[in-house]
């Protein structure tokens, strides 16, 4: 029989020295299958990366699992561990205690628990992300937000390609009211929020024809081929637009429209705030939201 560090005698049954082994890859493979469902990819994710996290998880437009792929997050490894304790359960417990009497299984073993514990944080941070994106409550509340600036000013021009890779010209849309705001696909947080609070504005208003107009903030990564893409991930309707350019024309637009941005050159991450503006039917800016654009209803009932 083989015989412990310690000088005691180890009891051969199946399992033992296995088991051990099999309760990390179950760990193991837990983490990968949790970071594949709810890492947060943006919207530069592979296609297979989308296509997986539907098939296997149902994940949907808010990128968190369905119903049916939470029971596979939560069911299967728990499935799995109770198997493993039915099966070797003698073996796991004579594993894990051997571990538990060296100083590297215990390190091992410390490390295991950090990585879930982390793993755990991270996944919770992520799904109330997620909720909060849905409920459009990432921004500050209304008190933070600046007042709503009242405006009678003709609109700056607006001349861009839209993801159905025509030239778009604001002024052509003159006789009806129009939103026009600025993001990009890498925010991984206030854009997507604020495009869907202002749809949640314009839904909530009862304006559902009132079109978005989204200025890309990101002319270097969101080229015209890839706004299709991004006009789909961010739900937006047919009447919508999403519009870049070079990166002078672009650059030209933000600057008329005085969009304060800053960009990291070597990241690529651009600092703004959130900012829409209400456009009336006579092409004039009749109000500029800073922050808290679900007040965007309010001026839509009143336009």
């Amino acid at each position: 029989m083989p015989v412990a560090g310690d000088g005691r005698v180890r009891e051969l049954f199946p399992g033992r020295g296995a088991a051990a082994v099999t309760l990390a890859l179950i760990v193991a493979i837990t983490i990968g299958w949790w970071a594949l469902a709810l890492y947060p990819v943006g919207m530069e994710a592979p296609t297979w990366v989308l296509r997986t996290r539907a098939a296997c998880f149902g994940a949907s437009g808010s990128g968190l699992p369905s119903a049916g792929g939470w029971v596979l997050l939560v069911g299967e490894p728990l499935g799995m561990v109770g198997v493993l304790v039915a099966v070797w359960g003698r073996a796991l417990r004579d594993d894990l205690s051997w571990l538990a009497r060296r100083w590297w299984g215990k390190g091992a073993m410390a490390i295991g628990a950090l990585a879930v514990m982390a793993g755990s944080v991270a996944a919770a941070e992520r799904v109330t992300g997620a909720l909060s994106l849905m409920r459009g409550d990432v921004f500050a509340p209304r008190a933070a937000a600046a007042p709503i600036a009242r405006l009678d000013v003709a609109a700056p021009a607006l001349v861009l390609i839209d993801q159905r890779g025509d030239r778009f010209d604001l002024a052509s849309w003159r006789g009806r009211p129009v939103i026009v705001t600025f993001a990009f696909a890498h925010c991984a947080d206030i854009c997507p929020t604020l495009v869907h609070q202002l749809r949640e504005a314009r839904s909530h208003s009862g304006r559902d024809t009132v079109p978005i107009v989204v200025v890309t903030l990101d002319p270097w990564r969101d080229v015209p081929a890839r706004l299709p893409h991004i006009a789909q991930q961010w739900a937006l309707s047919a009447s919508d637009r999403l519009l870049s350019g070079s990166v002078d024309e672009v650059s030209a637009a933000l600057d008329a429209w005085g969009v304060g941005r800053s960009r990291d050159g070597a990241t690529g991450d651009i600092n703004h705030a959130a900012v829409a503006f209400l456009v009336n039917a006579e092409g004039r800016l009749a109000a500029r939201l800073d922050g808290d654009l679900d007040r965007m209803r309010e001026l839509l009932r009143e336009s």
